[in-house]
């Protein structure tokens, strides 16, 4: 069975993990997510990170290692995530979200996590912990 990948986004910069709260669809608004979307036919996950992050937070940013592991999202939909450091711009929310946080190492408790970021946020703060070393 042929899955979509969707790519999200671990942010890093200075020290802190870019949060995004979701706006839409109903059923996930008002949750806190990796940003991030669906590859597109032709693109490579980085490639796509890197789409993804510009038309929705109006950011540059540089892929940097994929995170191990890949998690469901429903039915044909798998995720796959990535490190990344941002390069240019400041995030703002302007599609499919309403708020931005940056969180540091200790915050990672502070918003409410879609359940299949989770795994993907405990496992990017553990970097974002080696990386402050």
């Amino acid at each position: 069975m042929n899955q979509t990948v969707v790519v999200a986004g671990a942010v890093y910069d200075q020290g802190r993990l870019l949060a995004a709260r979701r706006s839409a669809p109903p059923e996930l608004a008002g949750r806190w997510e990796l940003p991030g979307g669906k590859v597109e036919p032709g693109e490579s996950p980085p490639q796509a990170l890197v789409r993804e992050l510009r038309e929705e937070l109006g950011i540059e940013t540089e892929p940097l290692e994929r995170i191990a592991g890949e998690w469901p999202l429903g039915p044909g939909l798998v995720l796959h995530a990535w490190t990344a450091r941002l390069i240019d711009g400041e995030a703002r929310p302007l599609q499919d979200h309403d708020e931005l946080r940056w969180l540091a190492p200790d915050e990672a408790d502070a918003v409410d996590w879609l359940p299949q970021d989770r795994p993907v946020v405990a496992e990017a703060m553990r970097i974002l912990e080696t990386l402050r070393r």
